[in-house]
């Protein structure tokens, strides 16, 4: 005779969010399709050629994906080219930021420290700046390991 049964969770709990006390999902969720949607009337060369446009006028791959998305109404880029948008600039040699979102947490950290000079008695501020650093802190630690960065990379705040 059992005593417990197994409890079975069809459905997994999120995971937590990393800085407060709930779960929660966050950020876009990819289409569903794993194929080429038919209403996508542009082919896969058409495609890769406007992301190189794209990238050799200054944009970011997050900007390009984007502007794809909106413009000419492509929901995935590597749906409809078999490539992710980082593979189609990798092979054109185009020069692509890999750590954008580095960049973008960094150029946050500066904007609230800006913020803090602004209104020191707002501490809320820098608690949130300790915050940030350290999620640049780890995600420096991860792209050094996958040696996007250089090894002797250091985050000065």
């Amino acid at each position: 005779m059992k005593l417990f049964k197994p409890v079975v969770n069809p459905s997994p709990i999120p995971m937590a969010r990393l800085y407060s006390h709930r779960r929660g999902r966050s950020g876009s969720s990819k289409p569903m399709s794993k194929v080429k949607p038919e209403w996508v009337q542009l082919p896969a060369a058409e495609v890769e050629r406007l992301t190189l446009s794209l990238a050799r006028e200054g944009r970011t791959k997050s900007q390009i994906g984007l502007e794809l998305r909106d413009r000419y109404g492509i929901p995935s880029v590597k749906l409809v080219t078999g490539k992710s948008i980082t593979a189609i600039l990798k092979e054109a040699k185009e020069q692509a930021m890999e750590a954008e979102d580095l960049t973008q947490l960094m150029k946050k950290v500066d904007r609230m420290k800006r913020h803090s000079e602004r209104y020191p008695s707002d501490h809320l501020n820098v608690h949130t700046i300790q915050l940030v650093s350290s999620k640049v802190r780890r995600l420096a630690k991860y792209y050094k390991e996958k040696g996007i960065l250089p090894p002797d990379w250091k985050y000065e705040a």
